[in-house]
Order: structure tokens, then C-alpha cells, then sequence
């Protein structure tokens, strides 16, 4: 068995499920979850009609690298979307369709660590903001790295603090974890920190892993998030060394269970991802493939998206300023509340009187110096229709005040 395995954490909702069994529940107001990041908005009907009219190939292996129509699909998108100059983006080599970027981001990990480098005295490191999403902490691990988590709180803007790195810890990096926008704090980083990052990046010779699944969420329709590949052409970086992007129409088009993303970035990279990925097995069916295309071919439902969660923020934020002191992040459907109370027994009592299942904020972060920055807030995914997402900020709002 490998040994690693005794390393990684109980996942955030496994967490949860043990936070909140055997409690006496004081109410009979149905539940609310706003615990996970499933969107629950309708998904584009054209999409699910291309989905459905492409199942005469479901007899038919798919190819690991993907269609071709696919891959152009994706590159158009990218060079639309980041305003990238023309072919700069090659299907044939930037572009790796993926099986979802959770398989990807963990995969990634497995393929650019490397253990058996004789001139590191130490294991190598992985290094991620904290809080995260799981799955770099656990690719990191199963790597055979080591994480290192970089505190994101109010003091440093939720972003983290590159220059707390000392070089002996940059030279055993070999991988970055960047989320963008953040998950859970919606924060976007500016240029001058991907700036800073690719220097460190050619200077000690790491792969920057850039996850950008909440790039298409973002508050306001004239400001769309700045991505990896946006700051690399600035730069000159046009072969976008060291460099990957990850991505997904799980939030963007509502087909979480689809299970379609894509990796873009260095040719070298890709290369070598697809090698990995080829004997990895994770090739995405051909149906979901053509109903991709429709989906990255199409922006209208994903204004349409952005303004639902638009409305929900508008409505549910001014609900709980006073209560939570929260505030309408730049992206995302997240809410990074802080709790007048340590954030489990507050998720616990929420669910038990109120019937409202919200996230802890210490799931989502690690122990640094002797602190967890993820304590004392909560995480609240806006996902429900704005009924409901109303309706669990009232009951919030009232048990505050009991409080």
C-alpha cells in the first residue's frame, strides 16, 4: 500500500458529514445547503441537446489529446476571452482537454515532481495559498512533495505573501498552486503578483499551475478576472514557459457532472502531461466532447449566468454586512464570512437550530505557526435559487442575534 495515503487529510465534506451527525436538530424548516459549489442554475439547453445527439459514438474509444474541433474550440476561446494575440495559442500543442481540472490538478502534481532529484537534501515542495482547494494539497502529497502553505488573511489582502519564501524553500520548489479567482475568498491577484511569481519561476526553475475554474463568475460584467496566459503576453512570454492554466464549464456553463476542462499553457508541458495522462487513462467521451464545443463556442448563457449569482450577491450580502461583516468578492459564488464564534460549533448550531449547512473555514486551511487562518470564518457557496439563498440568510441573520 503506498504509504502516502496516511498522509492526506479527511476531505472538507467528510469533515462536515461527521461535524454535523448525531446533533439534535431544533427545527423543522427544511435544509439549505450551501456547504458545496455545485452550481444548481439550469445548463444551456443547446448544449445538452449536442450532448444527447452525439451518443451514436459511445461505442468508440476516445483519443486522450482530444478532438481536434474540441482543442480549436478551446484555443478561440482563450485567445477571445485573455485577448490573445492571433495563434499564439496552438491547439495542436497548448491545449490538453481534460476530464474535469480536479483529475488534472491533482495529475499534474504526478507529473512534474520530481522525487529522485539527488541535488535536494529535503523532499521537494509543492507550494499553495492556505486556504485551498484540497486537491493540491493531496496531489502534492501522493507526489511524494511536501505542501507549504502560504497564509491568505485580511492583513495581506487574501493573497499570498511570495516574499515570506525564503530561497532555500524556492530552490526546493518544483510546483506552484495558484487559484484565480480565489476559492473561497473570490480574491482575483493582480498582474504585478503573477509578475513576481514568473521571475521566481525562471529564477529557481518551477512549473506555475494557475486554476482559473471561477474566472467566467465575476461581479462586474466590464472587469473580467486577468488570467496566467494575459500576464505571459505582456511579458513576451508568448511560449508560456513554466506555465499552465487550468479551467472548466462546471461553473462557468452549470455541467459540473459532465466532467469537461481543459490545460493550456507550455508545449513542453503539454507534452508531457498528455504522455502522463495517456497511460493514466482519462480520456474524455466523444458525446461530452461535441456538447464542449457548443459550450466554449457560446458566451450568452454565461452572461446570463454571471447575472443570477449578480442578483443573489445583491440581495444576500447587504442581508448579512451587519451580522457577518461580509462583503461582495470580485469573483466567484463564494462567501468568506467571519464568525462571531469558532467556526465549527457556529456551522453546528446553524444546521441544528436553523437547518442552514455552511462549510467551516478551518476545513479549507492548514496550521501555520500556530494558526489556522481558515478559523473563525465560514464558507457559503451561493449556489440555490435566490429564494432559498434568501431564505438561509435570514435564518443566519437570526441566529446571530440569539448569539
Amino acid at each position: 500500500m503506498n504509504q502516502n495515503l496516511q498522509l492526506l487529510h479527511e476531505y472538507p465534506f467528510g469533515k462536515l458529514k461527521t461535524l454535523l451527525q448525531n446533533l439534535s436538530i431544533e427545527t423543522t424548516e427544511p435544509v439549505i445547503s450551501l456547504a458545496i459549489g455545485e452550481p444548481q442554475h439550469a445548463p444551456p439547453e443547446a448544449v445538452l441537446n449536442a450532448l444527447v445527439a452525439d451518443l451514436g459514438h459511445i461505442n468508440q474509444y476516445p483519443s486522450t489529446q482530444g478532438s481536434e474541433a474540441l482543442r480549436q474550440s478551446i484555443a478561440a476561446w482563450l485567445t477571445q476571452r485573455y485577448q490573445l494575440s492571433d495563434a499564439v495559442v496552438n491547439p495542436e500543442s497548448n491545449v490538453l482537454p481534460v476530464v474535469g481540472t480536479r483529475e488534472a490538478l491533482f495529475a499534474i502534481a504526478q507529473t512534474v515532481v520530481d522525487v529522485t532529484n539527488t541535488q535536494l537534501n529535503s523532499p521537494p515542495l509543492v507550494i499553495m495559498p492556505s486556504p485551498f482547494y484540497q486537491i493540491y494539497e493531496g496531489a502534492a502529497i501522493m507526489a511524494g512533495a511536501e505542501p507549504l502553505y502560504l497564509p491568505c488573511e485580511a492583513a495581506n489582502h487574501y493573497l499570498p505573501d511570495l516574499d515570506a519564501v525564503s530561497d532555500s524553500e524556492w530552490n526546493r520548489c518544483q510546483l506552484v498552486y495558484i487559484c484565480n479567482p480565489s476559492n473561497p475568498t473570490g480574491v482575483i491577484p493582480p498582474a504585478s503578483f503573477y509578475q513576481r511569481l514568473l521571475e521566481l519561476a525562471d529564477r529557481f526553475d518551477f512549473v506555475v499551475a494557475s486554476d482559473e475554474c471561477y474566472s467566467e463568475i465575476y461581479y462586474d460584467e466590464h472587469s473580467p478576472p486577468l488570467g496566467l496566459l494575459e500576464v505571459c503576453q505582456s511579458l513576451g512570454r508568448n511560449d508560456f514557459a513554466r506555465c499552465l492554466v487550468f479551467n472548466s464549464l462546471s461553473k462557468r456553463s452549470n455541467l459540473a457532472g459532465m466532467r469537461s476542462g481543459f490545460v493550456a499553457g507550455c508545449d513542453k508541458l503539454i507534452a508531457a502531461f498528455l504522455k502522463y495522462r495517456t497511460y493514466h487513462g482519462s480520456a474524455m467521451p466523444l458525446h461530452h466532447q461535441s456538447a464542449s464545443v457548443m459550450a466554449w463556442n457560446d458566451e450568452a448563457h454565461v452572461q446570463v449566468n454571471r447575472q443570477l449569482y449578480r442578483e443573489k450577491m445583491d440581495r444576500i450580502v447587504p442581508m448579512l454586512q451587519s451580522s457577518l461583516g461580509v462583503e461582495i468578492p470580485a469573483a466567484g459564488f463564494c462567501l468568506w464570512a467571519k464568525t462571531p464564534i469558532d467556526d465549527e460549533l457556529f456551522t453546528q448550531k446553524l444546521f441544528s437550530q436553523r437547518q442552514v449547512r455552511v462549510l467551516p473555514g478551518q476545513y479549507l486551511a492548514r496550521m501555520i505557526d500556530g494558526h489556522n487562518p481558515g478559523l473563525h470564518y465560514i464558507r457559503m457557496a451561493l449556489v440555490q435559487p435566490i429564494e432559498d439563498c434568501v431564505q438561509a440568510a435570514e435564518r443566519i441573520v437570526k441566529l446571530v442575534a440569539d448569539l
